[in-house]
């Protein structure tokens, strides 16, 4: 039986884990995080990831936690209304298919999957890693040390495993001009299942509601020519340029200044992608954003990470050796990954734009979209047919 490491409990991490787990393989998951992280915005599951859920067994609970966002309203400057829209409008979703749920309630699901049959440790991660003919010896943070078969990193963005075989970051790290804030803060704006979204040139604000809950989620986002590598280890720094770069501005600005101030889930970043020549060295593979991160602005991170789990589990399942298979799941899945990157641009202009003559382009279209047909689901998003396995994977 061989032993795979995963490192990253998040999305990818345990899908992959079910997966190779009901393929006979012993996998060890480990996380830095002392528990599970499940706090954030909500996210979309649809097209082709929506197949790899419902392969999971996991499909029927996922659509009894379905927010279902009523609307998303787009406000200028000074808080006036410009359009408002069911969120499928905007997106391209298939309404009545397409999942939106809270992240923290898909990491529990998919936790619950695979608790009882893999093994997962928190509190801990990943230190070196030394790759050889027989297997990647592995020193984690703890001091532990053990030798695996094969080692995936399913660690996010800021891949630790990337780092450690790839190199630094940079190369592979795509800046896309805008930095964000996102934080949690009172409802005191009688949200209930909707969003609002401000923008002036170059700068956007989003108050978001998720059911009936007491609290709204609140993002602040803004062009910048450069990421503020200043700010990324600095939590008060990120609090200060956030608060210099939205001085002045009208609307609720100024309570949303002052809720992340105070903020004790205060998550910044910049926007980008992950674009690498390659997603595998020896033993070692990347899942999910480590390999192909597409930005939120595409809205299919998620999705993502899902069918490239199933895609990586059939490849390993079915492919005994580890390179051949290897390159199997790279050269089924990186279309996918690449074409939906490439919804970004489209993305970053509906969003925010950074200038005055975007954001008059982008309110016209939304304005023209509040009485459109409804439009109908991006072929990006169901671009992947999941091959079946060769036995029932449950």
């Amino acid at each position: 039986m061989k032993k795979v490491l995963i490192s990253g409990a998040s999305i990818a991490g345990p899908a992959l884990a079910y997966w190779l787990h009901h393929s006979g393989f012993a996998v060890t998951v480990v996380e830095k995080a002392p528990g599970l992280r499940i706090g954030g915005y909500p996210i979309d599951i649809r097209g082709t990831a929506l197949d790899a859920v419902e392969r999971m067994g996991i499909l029927p609970r996922l659509r009894e936690l379905h927010i279902s966002t009523r609307r998303l309203t787009f406000l200028d400057a000074d808080g006036g209304e410009v359009a408002s829209l069911v969120p499928d409008a905007i997106v391209g979703g298939a309404d009545g298919e397409d999942l939106e749920i809270r992240r923290g309630d898909l990491i529990r699901t998919l936790y619950d999957l695979v608790r009882d049959d893999v093994e997962v440790r928190f509190g801990d991660t990943v230190e070196t890693l030394a790759d050889h003919a027989g297997g990647v010896d592995v020193t984690f943070r703890s001091g532990r040390r053990e030798t695996y078969d094969l080692v995936i990193g399913a660690d996010g963005l800021h891949s630790r495993t990337r780092e450690l075989v790839f190199g630094d970051e940079a190369p592979f790290h795509h800046y896309l001009g805008y930095s964000f804030a996102g934080f949690t803060l009172p409802n005191d704006f009688g949200l209930v299942r909707e969003g609002l979204a401000w923008s002036t040139p170059g700068k956007g604000a989003a108050l978001y509601a998720v059911l009936d809950s007491e609290q709204v989620h609140g993002f602040l986002v803004f062009a910048r020519p450069e990421p503020p590598l200043e700010a990324f280890r600095n939590p008060e720094a990120q609090r200060d340029l956030i608060a210099r770069t939205f001085d002045g501005e009208g609307w609720e600005i100024p309570r949303m200044v002052a809720a992340m101030r105070a903020a004790d889930d205060l998550f910044f970043d910049v926007i980008s992608q992950i674009r690498m020549p390659r997603w595998s060295a020896g033993r070692v593979v990347l899942a999910g954003d480590a390999a192909h991160a597409p930005s939120f602005l595409t809205g299919q991170g998620t999705s993502l990470a899902l069918a490239g789990a199933y895609v990586l589990g059939h490849a390993l399942a079915t492919i005994p050796d580890h390179a051949a298979a290897f390159t199997a799941y790279e050269h089924r899945l990186r279309g996918f990954a690449e074409a939906n990157q490439g919804l970004v641009n489209e993305g970053q202009a509906t969003l925010f734009p950074a200038t005055a003559e975007a954001l008059e382009r982008r309110n016209a279209a939304l304005r023209q979209l509040e009485t459109a047909p409804p439009r109908t689901p991006r072929p990006e998003h169901s671009a992947l047919t999941l091959p079946d396995f060769p036995v029932p994977a449950r």
